[in-house]
């Protein structure tokens, strides 16, 4: 992948800028923001999420009537291809103040490993945490692990645009060889659970910031750092215009 400089992208709803990275050899933008940076976009990556997660009949997981309307949601990633349609994406909600506001351990309250998930990422809130959500990618592209790898480095993304040291998250088994090429570690000693149905055994996963890139893939690793330089040569981070009255820090 190869990434071009960054630019500012006029709204195409009403308010702020997103950010994008620009891959010539695939045709891909890659797009981050609050989902009111780009409420069409916003409206682009859910759409797609409902897509795909129906395509594996697990689209309640997506809560989209919960989440349409973008409240909850601190920032999304969103992979658009050269004819304007969303391919890959993934969001972020937070920060949490209580490890009751985490929506993965609210969804293990009752399930062997559950104390251990919650004292897990009740240590993390104090340094900032995120937790991400609703990742996917379009199931016949035929970049689909391009697209794949990209989605777990944008997890890692968020996490200085968003002030904070860790993400959390959880993934299926079957996902775990992607996330750890991005960094992620699996909370091993809490077991899996059948998220979000019995076809799934899924695991709490998180990701540390000053951690991240020596656990990822050398080649992950080197598309993180050439990434973040590119978003970071813009300014303060996070850009201003995102959350004007939220005082978050800036990196």
């Amino acid at each position: 992948m190869t990434v071009d400089p960054i630019a500012h992208v006029p709204p195409t709803g009403s308010g702020g800028e997103m950010l994008r990275l620009q891959d010539a050899l695939s045709g891909y933008t890659f797009f981050f923001g609050p989902p009111h940076a780009d409420p069409v976009l916003w409206r682009s990556y859910m759409e797609g999420a409902l897509r795909v997660y129906g395509h594996y009949g697990a689209e309640s997981a997506v809560d989209y009537d919960k989440v349409i309307d973008g409240s909850s949601t601190a920032l999304f990633a969103v992979a658009v291809d050269s004819d304007g349609q969303a391919v890959a994406g993934v969001r972020a909600e937070g920060p949490f103040k209580h490890v009751d506001e985490v929506p993965s351990v609210v969804s293990w309250a009752g399930l062997p490993g559950e104390a251990a998930f919650r004292k897990m990422v009740a240590d993390q809130i104090p340094d900032g945490v995120y937790e991400c959500r609703t990742g996917w990618v379009v199931p016949k592209s035929p970049q689909h692990r391009m697209l794949a790898d990209w989605v777990a480095r944008a997890i890692i993304h968020f996490i200085p645009m968003l002030g904070a040291r860790y993400s959390v998250g959880a993934a299926a088994e079957h996902a775990l060889p992607l996330y750890r090429r991005g960094g992620a570690r699996a909370a091993w000693w809490i077991p899996a659970s059948s998220y979000p149905d019995e076809r799934y055994r899924t695991v709490p996963l998180w990701w540390d910031l000053r951690t991240v890139r020596s656990l990822a893939t050398a080649e992950q690793a080197r598309a993180i750092d050439a990434e973040w330089a590119t978003l970071s040569a813009v300014g303060p981070m996070p850009p201003t215009s995102w959350f004007p009255d939220q005082g978050r820090a800036q990196a």
